[in-house]
């Protein structure tokens, strides 16, 4: 079949009988939850997107330490939050197969770092196997449940983002069927790690990861091909690119390459032996110099004086992603190759591409709460410390409701930290699924410290940016879906103590900004819930759609809905603004902001026709 990467991953952990899996939803990761999920509904798979990252490995652990296949997946800073039970699970070990998927991100294409997750997997102590080609990601699932019983260690699974956004023909194998009960053995002497049994299983860890090596050392999937002088060593994607280029560059009977597929614990004896037969080594690896470092010691203890080089002087870098062009290009510099770099193609004449930075989608109910906040605080010196979501864009003019973000629910954190120390008025903002996934904390915070800031929620029913995924405030019937719980928000808000808390329908301007000016003029921490669903998430489930709305001829081309909201419904024709039908969702918030009146709802004739 043809499948993307992360339908290889998925497909490849049904084939391994896994029979728990848990997520928090994070790109690039997010399609091997959704495979899962909806495989979930057909067969006696459990799967849970759980509130955020750390749970989902809790969960997951419990159900491995009862000898249950689990998986959890996330992307690279998910492992962050999932670090804390992560390293002493190390400790703790389990029973049955547990894979830990992080997806990293070279360049950062939905991201705010580019982490390299390999070292996660030193500092835990814990075997990493990555896998550089869409079979492999299919394939390399199954080996790591295996090798996760043999260690009884959950295993890291690191992939790229170009390995889980890539598609390629995968040959299936055969189903195992999944154990989905398991039994829970008290033995509190080796699970509970107080520091006298912490001591004694972090003997029993490194034991473990000595046998982890032996083990890399026969993997399969650490290899060497060719038998020249020049070694390359190398992981992950790059290891297509490199393939590639000493193909191209006819140096196939000069060099040797050694890929590393279970590339944590190292195979010291297999890269010592590697690095006897050759005369230099070049280590391509995207990231950090994860493996480079550990060539270099490696040589050393083994007293060879071969370069080794990969990050140093103009050779790789540590940024962003690498491709066959880079890598072939350095090969050749570093073995002294003749190499001419292959011409651009000549575009010259052609029309440059119409640029489309981020933004918020037409009806985005959040730039509806923003241009409110706005009005609100007109007058106001503020300050908008904004968190991870669709919102994050709000960074963009003309709404500019962004000037500072750390992490997954940092804005209601570091609100406290600006109104503590500034005289300025602090707006932050958060979603939903965010404020569930680590927001509840900082709020808490805010309460018992007595901070003085507003915190705007903006609800719209679902986890928006990583494709509309399920979490705990989210209307599972709307998805035809039984069985769940669910959390209103403003409940929780008030349980916290909160005295000034106001739910608004961002829709409805005028509105909103009384009821937002009202919040940030209270004195102490204030809450204002912005509810409306995406837009986009509402015509997935199919909810009645409003009309689109047009700019008529009584419009005085004051430009105000323009250059005051921005919505990418809006273009100029002929200096005049004009809406376009087939993406305004006819929230109606530019006709509020029109001065006189001129944006009107089209026609039910006209729209029915449309």
């Amino acid at each position: 079949m043809l499948l993307l990467g992360n339908e290889a991953i998925a497909r490849g952990a049904i084939e391994a009988g896994v029979a728990f899996a848990s997520t928090y939803p994070g790109t690039p990761s997010s399609e091997i939850s959704l495979n899962l999920f909806q495989m979930s509904h057909e067969s006696d798979l459990y799967f849970e997107y759980s509130t955020n990252e750390k749970v989902s490995i809790e969960v997951a652990a419990a159900a491995a330490k009862s000898g249950v296949r689990s998986m959890c997946m996330m992307k690279h800073v998910g492992l962050n939050v999932a670090a804390d039970p992560l390293i002493t699970l190390a400790y703790i070990g389990v029973k049955a197969g547990m894979v830990v998927i992080t997806a990293d991100d070279p360049f950062m294409f939905s991201s705010q770092n580019e982490q390299d997750n390999r070292y996660y997997a030193k500092l835990a102590g814990i075997p990493l196997v990555e896998p550089s080609s869409t079979q492999e990601a299919k394939d390399l699932i199954g080996y790591a449940f295996e090798l996760s019983e043999k260690l009884n260690e959950p295993v890291i699974f690191r992939t790229t983002t170009r390995i889980n956004h890539s598609s390629g023909i995968v040959e299936l194998g055969p189903i195992t069927p999944p154990v989905t009960r398991g039994d829970f053995t008290k033995d509190p002497l080796n699970l509970v790690p107080v520091p006298v049994v912490a001591r004694k299983l972090h003997v029993k860890l490194l034991k473990n990861l000595e046998t982890g090596r032996e083990l890399a050392e026969k993997s399969e999937y650490n290899f060497t091909r060719g038998d020249g002088p020049w070694g390359i060593i190398c992981n992950g994607v790059s290891y297509n690119y490199v393939d590639d280029a000493v193909r191209e560059l006819g140096i196939e009977d000069k060099t040797t390459v050694l890929r590393l597929g279970f590339s944590y614990p190292l195979p010291e004896d297999l890269i010592k032996g590697f690095l006897e037969k050759c005369e230099k080594v070049l280590v391509v690896e995207e990231g950090e110099p994860f493996l480079e470092e550990a060539t270099k010691a490696f040589a050393h203890e083994a007293s060879l004086s071969i370069p080794v080089n990969g990050k140093t002087g103009d050779l790789f870098s540590r940024l962003y992603e690498y491709n066959p062009a880079l890598v072939r290009k350095c090969i050749a510099q570093y073995f002294g190759l003749p190499y001419t770099e292959i011409k651009a193609t000549d575009v010259s004449g052609i029309p440059d591409i119409p640029q489309r930075p981020p933004t918020l989608c037409a009806g985005c109910s959040h730039r509806a709460t923003f241009y409110a906040v706005k009005k609100a605080a007109e007058g106001m010196e503020t300050i908008y410390p904004s968190d991870i979501g669709c919102y994050t864009l709000g960074l963009l003019p003309p709404l500019s409701t962004a000037d500072f973000l750390v992490c997954m629910g940092s804005s209601a954190g570091t609100a406290c930290g600006f109104a503590q120390v500034t005289d300025k008025k602090v707006i932050a903002f958060i979603g939903d699924s965010t404020f569930f996934h680590s927001g509840i904390p900082g709020l808490v915070n805010a309460v018992f410290n007595s901070h003085n800031y507003t915190l705007v929620i903006l609800d719209n029913g679902t986890t928006a940016m990583t494709g509309h995924q399920p979490h705990p405030g989210v209307d599972m019937t709307k998805l035809n879906l039984d069985g769940y719980g669910r959390i209103a928000i403003e409940p929780v808000v008030r349980a916290l103590g909160i005295q000034h808390v106001t739910t608004i329908k961002p829709y409805k301007v005028k509105k909103s900004i009384e009821a937002i000016r009202e919040a940030i003029l209270y004195d102490g921490v204030s809450v204002v819930i912005s509810e409306e669903i995406c837009a986009l998430y509402s015509k997935a489930i199919k909810e009645k759609q409003r009309r689109p709305f047009y700019v008529s001829d009584k419009c005085k081309d004051h430009k105000n809905c323009l250059m005051e909201l921005a919505c990418p419904a809006f273009y100029v024709w002929e200096d005049r603004v004009k809406i376009d039908p087939n993406m305004c969702t006819g929230c109606a918030v530019c006709a509020q902001v029109c001065p006189e009146n001129a944006i009107l709802p089209v026609k039910k004739e006209t729209a029915a026709a449309k």
